[in-house]
């Protein structure tokens, strides 16, 4: 039988797994026990043993059935469930965005995956294959960590209030935990914003339940939190306001700092991850892997046609 270690990272924020030997089959017993790990630490790292994608896939398997990514052009070859994301150098369509006056690629702020839509994906796996020579990092945040430390009496005025979410490409466009940037050129941005899709707005309870664990998490996502449904603006804005800087206090977060053939595998459904993007003239490329849901998490918006 295979053997490996779990070990609390640094912080209380998932745990590593070492000793997993990618070059043998995963057992059924171990992946029961991987994923009671996942299940209770919400982010996993695995070091150095992501070296093909062929172990990325069978890694990936063994927590559920993986997606194909619709978008054909940024599949890796040969490997329809894997995609490649990039921010590379000799990529000229990469947005440039100025954080606090420093030009930047590849920055993503806050989010949950799909927290857009009625299914979110249950979760995904990512693995480092070219690290800029500054920036790159990845975060992760545990929102059942979050949730667990709100107050008693925020969590009772949450408990049955849902909140609107719509899909934002633009960080400018952001309500809450908005950054300090600019766009460094506006010249291809209306050509970007028609390749994007269309997604209706979805509306989410601030208090999701996991659907395996149980356990309570927040859904706040400040890339695409809109508004309070059924609050005035007022009260529902500082409470977002309130929700967003608590839960993206450093205290629930994790920080990867890449190093070559790296893998972090996240839970979609109590976790919110960003991207710290690099410099314009660096270039990073990682692969990743999407465990599809099928799970309801919320409900369209009615429009006003409803």
């Amino acid at each position: 039988m295979q053997q490996f270690d779990i070990s609390p990272l640094e912080g209380g924020i998932g745990a590593e797994v070492r000793g997993l030997d990618l070059t043998r089959e995963i057992s059924a017993s171990v992946r029961d026990a991987m994923e009671a790990a996942w299940l209770d630490a919400g982010i996993l790292v695995f070091r150095g043993i992501g070296d093909s994608p062929e172990k990325q896939l069978a890694l990936s398997r063994a927590f559920g059935e993986l997606e194909v990514h619709p978008i054909e052009n940024i599949r890796v070859e040969g490997y329809p469930e894997l995609i490649w994301l990039s921010n590379r150098k000799s990529d000229e369509t990469a947005p440039v965005y100025h954080y606090d006056g420093l030009a930047t690629v590849g920055r993503i702020p806050w989010h949950s995956d799909l927290v857009y839509t009625t299914t979110p994906n249950r979760g995904a796996l990512l693995r480092m294959l070219e690290m800029p020579y500054s920036g790159g990092q990845t975060g992760w945040i545990d929102t059942a960590a979050a949730y667990d430390a709100l107050p008693e009496t925020t969590k009772q005025r949450i408990e049955h209030l849902e909140a609107r979410f719509s899909f934002i490409a633009d960080p400018r466009e952001m309500r809450f935990g908005r950054p300090n940037v600019e766009r460094h050129d506006e010249t291809n941005l209306e050509r970007e914003k028609a390749f994007y899709p269309h997604f209706p707005d979805t509306i989410h309870p601030l208090v999701w339940r996991h659907p395996v664990s149980g356990r309570k998490a927040l859904c706040v996502s400040p890339l695409h939190l809109r508004e309070v449904v059924d609050l005035s603006k007022q009260e529902g804005d500082a409470l977002l306001h309130a929700l967003v800087a608590h839960a993206t206090d450093s205290r629930f977060s994790y920080i990867h700092a890449w190093q070559p053939n790296d893998m972090v595998l996240w839970d979609n459904l109590r976790s919110m991850h960003r991207a710290f993007g690099n410099p314009p003239d660096a270039s990073r490329l990682v692969h990743r892997t999407t465990l599809k849901s099928t799970v309801a998490m919320g409900r369209l918006a009615p429009t006003a046609n409803d």
